[in-house]
């Protein structure tokens, strides 16, 4: 039996993690690696066009799965481009390992071709970014990385040499045994007591939740209807907490609605549960704070503490429901549902007036449509920008679909990567891109990825031939909206040149038989939707320093929310409030 070299003693170490696919763009320093994919049956290598996508899409399958996924790319600029995309998976906590290809190990240091160092530049966007030097050093530097990466729930990176990676490996080294999942974290007996005394004491208790509430719904509502709390939630909480909850008041920040942000600063005693919500501007400085997450590092950084919890949100709570006394007021809990559902009413009513025949399409239209259409388990995956306020105002969770974005890093041209990983994860299950033209454009080139692997993704295209969240931002700053126009093609026709599903849609009847003829086609498929540019959104609550220059005549043309289904859930919630 051949000796293994490292390469493929690396894919090997790859598979025993439970990697079944390597997203990149092949090259020399790749080489070896690539090859010992080839010859390994249990994971493919997965050919994108651009290693940003690689990127995406393995920070995608990872947020999908909850397991480790995995990119690469080539020495120099190859590894260099997975950089955007390996800052989103950070720092939305996905378990990613990256795999930097380097230069000639006689050469690091001396200005060689293509040269960079990727252990250094990876350091700021992983938890762990080190060299392999030497083929012994490689499985237990390998296997150190993995544990970064599953174990604190982010990036690691691996640079190697590609002449390292064709060198005989070493003897067969120890299997070590790989942690495949993080452990449960309950908070000391001191901070529940705390948090308890806190809670009893406290009139009015608001819960406001975070991505760190995933799996913990059955006990959120238990312990919300214990102590009569109205629950507002984060973008990234929207998924886990929205569904199934009587005591929803909504979201609040720049994409906020409903009562959330007064649900927020009416309070005694707000509890932020899982969240690490970063605009500190929309949380209270007057009332009591505590704060519960898994991360020790988060506690306290977005506002003053009353009490820091380092536990996971779910055990925390198991251990404050049996203690905390019931509550039997339910009036600021009521109060707080009704001006949620007042709040829904009065927003919804900008997008039921004559939207059927409005031209060019309402993009709230579209998203509610889509809402409606869209499978029972579909993953979103939402493009930064307007998109972001149509997904978190009009896809409906119901603990089965999910919603991902680039919610915490920001980055444009997220959405299409990111379904190319999570349709890997499962061809049978619908995964549609929420794609801006904007962002879509970034990375067209990664439709013919869609392509090539038959992947069935539906990409819904808003186009409204602008950059138009920036264009919000410019005129918030007093600015006029400049460099933010796009001049595009007709997208659909590029989809059917591609070998794709394409059609057009310019008014709002061809709407819902557009998306469903797309729905129904078993390979990938683009809906262009010809959208109204001057379709924008602000927050429910907006101070002086927010609006400074943002003219009253501008606001008349700013629609100033929209709710979707969401305002069946919240008359739904008034009717079961307790009438005297």
């Amino acid at each position: 039996m051949a000796k293994q070299n490292v390469a493929e003693q690396f894919v090997d170490i790859l598979v025993r993690a439970g990697v079944r696919r390597l997203y990149g763009v092949v090259g020399d320093s790749l080489n070896p690696v690539v090859d010992a994919v080839r010859r390994n049956s249990a994971i493919d290598w997965i050919h994108v066009r651009h290693e940003e996508s690689a990127a995406f899409a393995a920070g995608a399958e990872a947020q999908v799965t909850g397991k480790l996924a995995a990119c690469a790319g080539s020495c120099g600029p190859g590894n260099l481009h997975l950089i955007n995309g390996l800052y989103d998976a950070h720092r939305s906590m996905a378990s990613v390992l990256a795999l930097a290809s380097h230069i000639p190990s006689s050469e690091i240091g001396l200005g060689y071709f293509q040269e960079t160092h990727p252990d250094r530049l990876f350091a700021e966007c992983s938890h762990y970014s080190e060299l392999i030097s030497s083929p012994g050093q490689m499985p237990r530097l390998l296997q150190t990385a993995i544990q970064h990466a599953v174990g604190r729930s982010g990036v690691s990176v691996v640079s190697l040499p590609g002449d390292i990676a064709a060198q005989p490996a070493p003897e067969k080294a120890a299997e070590a045994a790989l942690a495949a999942s993080r452990p449960t974290v309950r908070p000391g007996d001191a901070e529940i007591d705390e948090l308890v005394r806190m809670i009893d004491e406290a009139g009015r208790v608001t819960l406001f939740c975070g991505s760190g509430t995933a799996g913990a719904h059955a006990e959120v509502m238990e312990f919300a209807g214990k102590i009569k709390s109205p629950v507002g939630h984060a973008l990234r909480g929207k998924e886990w907490i929205q569904y199934d909850n009587p005591y929803d008041v909504g979201m609040s920040g720049l994409l906020g609605y409903g009562a959330a942000y007064e649900a927020t600063h009416e309070c005694d005693l707000l509890i932020l549960l899982g969240t690490d919500f970063p605009y500190n501007a929309f949380l209270p400085d007057d009332v009591r704070i505590a704060q519960v997450d898994v991360r020790p590092e988060v506690l306290g950084r977005r506002s003053r503490l009353d009490l820091a919890v380092w536990g996971d949100v779910r055990e925390t709570l198991r251990c404050l429901i049996p203690r905390v006394r019931q509550k039997d007021d339910r009036r600021f809990l009521d109060r707080m549902l009704k001006k949620h559902a007042d709040a829904l009413e009065g927003v919804v009513k900008a997008y039921t007036r004559k939207v059927e025949r409005h031209v060019p399409v309402h993009p709230e239209y579209v998203a509610a449509v889509l809402d409606e259409l869209a499978a029972d388990d579909a993953v979103f995956t939402v493009d930064t920008g307007m998109c972001n306020v149509w997904a978190a105002r009009y896809v409906s969770p119901n603990g089965r679909r999910r919603v991902i974005g680039s919610f915490s890093h920001g980055s444009m041209a997220n959405a299409l990567p990111m379904a190319i990983g999570a349709q890997f994860t499962d061809r049978r299950r619908q995964v549609v891109s929420m794609s801006g033209d904007g962002g879509f454009s970034m990375l067209m080139g990664d439709f013919l990825t869609l392509v090539q692997y038959d992947l069935p993704v539906k990409v819904v295209l808003f186009n409204n031939s602008s950059l138009s969240m920036v264009e919000l931002e410019m005129l918030v700053a007093g600015l006029p909206a400049h460099g933010t126009t796009n001049t595009n093609p007709d997208f659909a026709a590029v989809a059917r040149a591609c070998g794709a599903f394409g059609i057009r849609v310019d008014k709002p009847k061809q709407l819902a038989r557009s998306l469903r003829a797309a729905f129904e086609y078993k390979g990938p498929a683009l809906v262009d939707v010809v959208t109204d540019p001057n379709a924008l959104s602000i927050p429910p609550k907006i101070s002086a320093d927010m609006v400074t220059g943002f003219a009253l005549s501008a606001s008349k043309m700013v629609l100033n929310g929209g709710v979707g289904r969401m305002l069946q859930m919240a008359r739904s919630n008034l009717r079961n409030v307790p009438r005297p």
